[in-house]
């Protein structure tokens, strides 16, 4: 190829290369021809040569030694070459490269050029690629040309101060005034520029935004001076004067108007003219739209235009444009918590998007129905989401179950019908639910006693139909465990009565378990339940023993340890396989891990009992005891002990209770806890209640004994740790004392 060769000559041998390796061959060999020429001093085709590396750089090979000649063209004084340097740095070069900051100087002196359209390239160049240095340096130029008469230039201006505010933050106050007084020009491009530039001014400066909201009343006198304007062809795009402009006052208006009542009451009356009279059956209306709807949602307006908001959001929903009804759902899920009952009047639409055939749509459909459910529309919400699930994509389907499951226990009308939807999603999507859906149902169904034999009947039935949902077989697998006898008995009066035998009940439970479908968790409901059975059946505990017995040398470590278990209570502790296998009472769970979000609740003794601790010991032992907490109470016993020495093993302590409350104690008892190494006697006290204020004392003798003589020293007089609990009809007492134990050792 000729180094002289044109480019589109290039371009076309370039598109006719057959392979890769051949369009290859072709750029290398212009390349190098390219580099030559550069080389050259006298060079009449630099422009011509860099116009060609350019579309080089395009495909995508590497270009970056024509950086050094877009330098040198963006110096000459010829504008056709300037064109094709500023082209070629703002492609070539970034603010990164040090090569960016040597075209500094010429684009100083252009912007002072006396041709437009030089000074044009220069701005758009420094708006493309100017580093923070360029822009403060040029700064000021910039600033200048805002002032010019000539729009053309003002425009261009206008966007490069945006980019250099972007920059350097600093530097916005300089060009605030010049923006101020660009909203009185007529030209649409620059009060394009303007409303760009003080967006962005706004929205980096608190103070400045406050400064600007005295410009509201102009903007809305030129948005309207848009909106009834007659017909330009100049500016007119389907029938809507300027959408650009007026998208983006609106939102400059959303900016000025947000957390301020006077601003937002100035633009109230335009923007309910704007949402009345816009054009919605073409795209360029609802876009000009849609930023009204925005404006109106993020300001302090009144609550009818929020409802005509509302109201032209739900008329997205209807569009043929999946787009728009994107859009549209996106807007409704953000306010759908402040303006619910607006949204609510869009329901049916909502739900019916949840057939679309596009899955972003799909998805957030879903995102909305869910969060449109209530207490008054709970049923048929439900019962639209349950259709749903039925046929949702797979990614969907988690989403689905949780946000049912959560709308079902926030606003469940019964129990009974809480149970069948959380039932009906386990056997339509059951694979997908969360892991704690299990626990929860049960406890749910434990917590409603009156209908654990409908509830046992129907998870038998799905039993049998269905044993490939892990989470339904589970829940039906304890709930046979612990309600089996009612299953056996046939007698359900929400259900028709089915008659089913300890067999039937056995078989269930042995196919769960041999099923190459049940995971090791099934399994081991599977087996529990089996063996829950055993005190619950009378004529089938032998093959319910040969069961589990079989599962003792399992590979599954989990649930061979729970047959030897289940075995060792068949042989050695038989007579405790009663207790032991009884049911589970209601388990009321704490906020670390539970299934109604409710706090454990203290029993009412628990909650009437006052607990006094003398000393930290009897902290730790509150502890152990499982969320009792120490509560200052009026009862305010105090104890004392004397040591009297017996012998060299033994020590005598008399220990001596007083009552200072305002009410008496009465059952008292005193229990106490000492070394393994020693012994205690312990003689009745004198009396068996503490009279109030302290009336009167209570005296026990505790007789320590150390025969062996073990551990118990270091020096002459030792110290032996005792605990003691004293009990009384009002009050718990934890106490630690400390008695001298001379000689013991």
């Amino acid at each position: 190829m000729s180094p002289s060769v044109p480019l589109q000559e290039m371009i076309r041998a370039i598109r006719s290369a057959r392979t890769q390796c051949e369009e290859r061959g072709v750029i290398q060999r212009e390349c190098a021809a390219i580099r030559a020429q550069f080389r050259q001093s006298d060079n009449g085709g630099r422009s011509h040569n860099l116009a060609k590396l350019l579309y080089v750089h395009m495909l995508g090979y590497p270009a970056h030694f024509g950086q050094m000649e877009c330098v040198r063209m963006i110096a000459s004084p010829r504008y056709s070459e300037k064109r094709v340097g500023y082209l070629g740095a703002m492609m070539l070069l970034d603010e990164k490269q040090d090569a960016s900051l040597l075209i500094t100087n010429s684009i100083k002196n252009d912007l002072s050029h006396s041709n437009q359209y030089v000074q044009s390239l220069a701005l758009c160049t420094l708006a493309c690629m100017g580093s923070a240095e360029m822009c403060r340096d040029l700064a000021p130029e910039i600033d200048r040309l805002l002032q010019s008469s000539n729009s053309y230039i003002k425009k261009k201006a206008a966007l490069c101060a945006v980019h250099i505010v972007r920059k350097v933050q600093d530097l916005g106050e300089l060009f605030v005034p010049a923006a101020r007084s660009l909203l009185s020009e007529k030209n649409h491009g620059v009060l394009h520029g303007a409303v760009v530039l003080i967006t962005q001014l706004c929205e980096r400066n608190p103070e400045t935004l406050k400064r600007f909201r005295k410009t509201v009343p102009d903007l809305v006198q030129i948005m309207k001076g848009l909106i009834i304007s007659g017909y330009s062809p100049e500016h007119d795009v389907s029938g809507i004067s300027d959408p650009f402009l007026q998208v983006r006052i609106l939102r400059l208006l959303r900016i000025l108007g947000r957390n301020s009542e006077s601003a937002s009451d100035a633009m109230n009356d335009l923007l309910a003219q704007v949402a009345t009279n816009t054009d919605s059956t073409k795209t360029v209306g609802n876009a000009v739209l849609y930023e009204t709807v925005l404006t109106v949602l993020d300001i302090k307006s009144e609550s009818g235009l929020r409802v005509l908001a509302v109201n032209i959001l739900g008329r997205f929903l209807l569009n043929s444009d999946r787009n728009i009804r994107y859009i549209a759902m996106t807007s409704l899920q953000k306010i759908v918590g402040t303006d619910h009952n607006a949204v609510q009047r869009h329901r049916g639409t909502i739900v019916d998007c949840l057939k679309d055939q596009d899955a972003s749509v799909k998805r957030r459909a879903l995102e909305l129905s869910l969060a449109l459910v209530s207490a008054s529309n709970i049923r048929s919400m439900i019962k639209e989401l349950l259709l749903f699930l039925s046929s949702c994509p797979p990614e969907l389907k988690a989403q689905a179950t949780s946000g049912i499951f959560i709308a079902a226990e926030r606003y469940a009308p019964s129990k009974r019908w809480h149970i069948d939807t959380i039932l009906h999603v386990l056997t339509t999507a059951g694979g997908d639910v969360r892991d704690e859906t299990v626990p929860n149902l049960i406890h749910l169904i434990t917590s409603a006693s009156e209908l654990h034999c409908y509830t046992v009947h129907k998870l038998y039935r799905a039993l049998l139909t269905d044993i490939s949902q892990q989470s339904l077989v589970q829940v039906a697998c304890w709930c046979i465990g612990e309600y089996g006898d009612l299953l056996l008995k046939g007698e359900c009066q929400e259900t028709e009565p089915v008659q089913v035998s300890e067999d039937d009940v056995l078989d269930a439970l042995e196919t769960v378990l041999q099923s190459h479908m049940s995971s090791s968790a099934t399994r081991g409901f599977a087996l529990t339940a089996t063996m829950k059975l055993s005190t619950r059946i009378t004529d089938n505990v032998d093959r319910i023993r040969s069961i589990v017995s079989i599962y003792g040398s399992c590979i599954d470590v989990e649930l061979q340890q729970r047959a030897v278990e289940y075995n060792a209570l068949f042989k050695k502790y038989d007579h405790m396989r009663a207790a032991v296998l009884e049911r589970m009472p209601l388990i009321e769970k704490n906020n670390s891990g539970n299934a109604n979000g409710e706090p454990l609740q203290q029993s009412p003794a628990a909650q009437t009992l006052p607990i006094i601790t003398s000393s930290s010991a009897g902290g730790d032992l509150l502890d152990l005891l499982g969320g009792l907490e120490p509560t200052p109470g009026p009862v305010t016993p105090g104890f004392d002990g004397h040591c009297e020495q017996q012998s060299d093993s033994s020590l005598a302590v008399t220990l001596t209770a007083t009552n200072a409350s305002q009410s008496d104690i009465s059952g008292f008892t005193l229990q106490a806890a000492v070394p393994k190494s020693v012994q205690l006697n312990m003689n009745a006290p004198s009396r068996d209640s503490l009279p109030a204020q302290g009336a009167a004392q209570l005296t026990q003798l505790v007789m320590l004994n150390n025969p062996n003589k073990v551990g118990v020293t270091h020096d002459n007089t030792q110290s032996c740790h005792l605990k003691m609990i004293a009990y009384g009809k009002n009050v718990a007492i934890f106490c630690e004392l400390f008695f001298g134990l001379i000689h013991l050792v």
